[in-house]
Parts: structure tokens; sequence; C-alpha cells
């Protein structure tokens, strides 16, 4: 089938959605609710979004299961000096991090023109902790 493309005021398009069966004006009623929320949504910039992704990284499941074991065996006072010099290696990498996530912190509050802890507050980002 094939559609001619047509100007239609919203009154001529409302009486048209009034005839469709329920299952179709329950499916276009979404699509238009969809299109509603896509033009609503506030759009991030391509900076904006590298910013957060990297205030929103975490380590690795099996770099913090690591770190945990670590901590433990440091806590228990059972860590061998391979272990200690991991653990010691694992804190400087995560401190690192730490340091861009506080820079992209700052960025992003820059270009919002607010401050760190107010972004924080208004993003909900509670303070990183990994250990």
């Amino acid at each position: 089938m094939s559609t001619i493309p047509i100007e239609v005021s919203p009154e001529q398009l409302l009486r048209a959605v009034e005839r469709l069966p329920a299952d179709e004006l329950a499916s276009f009623a979404a699509r238009v609710n969809a299109l509603r929320a896509r033009r609503e949504a506030p759009q991030l910039s391509r900076d904006e979004t590298a910013l957060l992704l990297q205030i929103n990284a975490a380590l690795p499941p099996d770099l913090q299961a690591r770190l945990d074991t670590l901590v433990s065996q440091r806590e228990a006072e059972v860590i061998g000096a391979d272990e200690l010099a991991e653990l010691t290696r694992l804190n400087d990498q995560i401190e690192r991090q730490d340091a861009l996530r506080l820079e992209a912190l700052r960025d992003l509050a820059h270009l919002r023109q607010m401050t760190v802890p107010d972004l924080m507050d208004a993003l909900g980002i509670p303070p990183h902790s990994h250990a």
C-alpha cells in the first residue's frame, strides 16, 4: 500500500484517530507519547556525555573483588609482601581514576555554571568509595 503525504490539521487528525480500533489507538498513543518524550527530554552535548561517563566509571567487578580480598587480608593482618605491593598498585590506580573523576565533575559543573557539590546533589551522585 502506498501513501501520499498530505497536510492535515490537528482537528482532522484527531477525528481520524477517533476511528481507530482500540488496539491500534493504544499503539498510536504509545508512539505519540514516545515522540513527545523525545522532544521534551533534555539533550546532552557530546562533552557532557563524555564527562558523565567519566564521572560514573566504576572499577571492573573482578578488580573490585580483588581489591576487597586484599583489603580483607590487610585488615586481618595476613597479607603477604606480594599482595601488599599489589594492593598499593591498585590503590594508586584508584587514586588516579578518582582524580580524573574529580576533574570531570569540575568540568561538568563549569559547563553547567554550578558548584561541584551542587552538581553532585542535583545528579544524585554520592562521593565515590572503593574500600
